[in-house]
């Protein structure tokens, strides 16, 4: 594995000899004594290479670099020098849900003053006497209101244009934030654990399914509003240890406290995810929120997924409308004893142009792989030379031999992904990736 030494303050990553290079990486482009924080996408990696690149706050002056390890330094590095290149290095754990003080702040302390109470509200929504044809409406619903708009204005920050935002230490992590790039261009976010965006006050919505369920407000990282050029590299997205699957029930269901993990959305574009570690999450990748065109997201929504490992995720790895996704060269994992249910992975919505080319699946027994794919409207993907527990298959020919006549999936022959690094035989990625996605650092020591 490779070193990572810390020289002058910046972060300098050394390849050990021997050591095959990393796929992603461009050695004409920046060599292996680039300071991490300096490094910018290389040409060819993914949709946020396209036309102008992404080099982030590449550029900064030595004026513009930034040691946070508190929220108030962290938002304050946000807010300073406006769109110039900048730099943001953050330095062991960061918590959002802190008062301007440095205190924790609680679901209680959000809720204090707005009149909500959970113990009321489950009592005026209860199926039993509310029933289940209308939204939750009155007092409770609008102090839960209040009492979310309070934690969001506590949680919820926006990484601005030309920033890089990079973990400088082995236990670099934001805890129980919700990250965005909002309208922003021109974003790398590397080398960080960005964990827990826990919503402290669900909404119920007796109409969403069958049985109802509880929604939650926020993600890990919003790639929102037009955003461009975004590069989210070696970095590692989860919601452990407060996992939903260990929340109560409520009405029957689960009380979910998590949304998405990286959500790109509203007409946003050219994304490249690389080498980056997800784990323990439900609703993964969501790749436009809506079938409407009014949000902006025809032509738009260009994707790039590679070399990333997903490990025990329910659904949406990715589920995309509209978008061209380029989705190759990872590891999907379900292991035997992932408290998470099944869902599916390739989510393919409407009007959505997925290519999955050479990922590799390792799935427990009881996991159809017929369920890889999951149908939402879409009406073509492309799946070529994928691997399941080590065996090549044609994940779209398994889906349709198990789909109702109207379900069925067309060969998507609309675009051919170009910009790429190399890409692997599927049956090496696992080892390929065994241990090199995820922070540079690792609470171990270097890697």
């Amino acid at each position: 594995m490779s070193a990572a030494l810390a020289v002058a303050g910046a972060l300098i990553i050394s390849a050990p000899a021997g050591a095959a290079p990393n796929p992603g990486s461009d050695p004409a482009a920046q060599t292996a004594r680039t300071p991490l924080e300096r490094q910018v996408l290389s040409e060819g990696n993914g949709w946020a290479s396209e036309g102008t690149g992404t080099t982030g706050g590449s550029a900064a002056g030595d004026a513009n670099v930034y040691d946070v390890s508190t929220k108030a330094e962290l938002l304050a590095a946000f807010a300073a020098a406006g769109a110039q290149p900048k730099i943001v290095r953050v330095h062991g754990t960061i918590d959002a849900n802190t008062a301007p003080d440095g205190s924790a702040l609680t679901c209680e302390n959000y809720a204090e003053g707005t009149g909500y109470s959970l113990d009321q509200y489950l009592q005026d929504f209860d199926p039993a006497s509310y029933g289940r044809s209308q939204i939750p409406a009155g007092p409770q619903e609008s102090a839960r209101r209040l009492a979310a708009a309070k934690q969001a204005k506590s949680i919820r920050w926006d990484i601005p244009s030309n920033t890089t935002i990079v973990g400088a230490t082995p236990d670099s992590s934001i805890t129980g934030a919700a990250l965005r790039i909002n309208g922003a261009t021109n974003v790398i976010v590397r080398n960080l654990t960005v964990r827990d965006a826990a919503d402290c006050f669900p909404a119920w919505d007796p109409t969403d399914g069958a049985e109802g369920n509880w929604n939650s407000e926020y993600d890990l990282l919003q790639v929102i509003n037009k955003a461009t050029h975004v590069w989210i590299d070696h970095s590692e997205f989860t919601d452990a240890p407060n996992l939903d699957s260990s929340q109560p029930l409520h009405f029957g269901r689960h009380y979910q406290v998590h949304d998405g993990a990286v959500d790109v959305t509203n007409g946003s574009d050219l994304v490249t995810m690389s080498f980056n570690r997800f784990s323990d999450h439900d609703k993964l990748l969501l790749i436009g929120s809506t079938d409407s065109p009014t949000r902006g997201d025809p032509g738009k929504l260009r994707v790039t997924i590679h070399h990333n490992v997903f490990e025990n995720v329910g659904q949406r790895a990715p589920r995309v409308r509209f978008g061209q996704v380029d989705v190759y060269n990872n590891h999907f994992k379900v292991t035997e004893d992932s408290t998470l249910p099944y869902g599916y992975t390739l989510g393919a919505g409407f009007d959505s142009h997925i290519y999955a080319e050479a990922n590799a699946f390792t799935l427990p027994a009881g996991i159809d792989t017929a369920k890889i794919i999951g149908r939402l409207k879409g009406t073509a993907i492309t799946t070529l030379a994928n691997a399941v527990n080590g065996e090549i298959t044609d994940l779209r020919a398994e889906y349709n031999a198990a789909a109702a006549p109207a379900d069925q999936l067309a060969a998507d022959t609309s675009w051919t992904p170009t910009l790429r690094t190399q890409v692997h035989p599927a049956q090496a990625v696992p080892a390929l990736l065994q241990n090199s996605t995820g922070p540079i650092f690792t609470a171990g020591g270097e890697r």
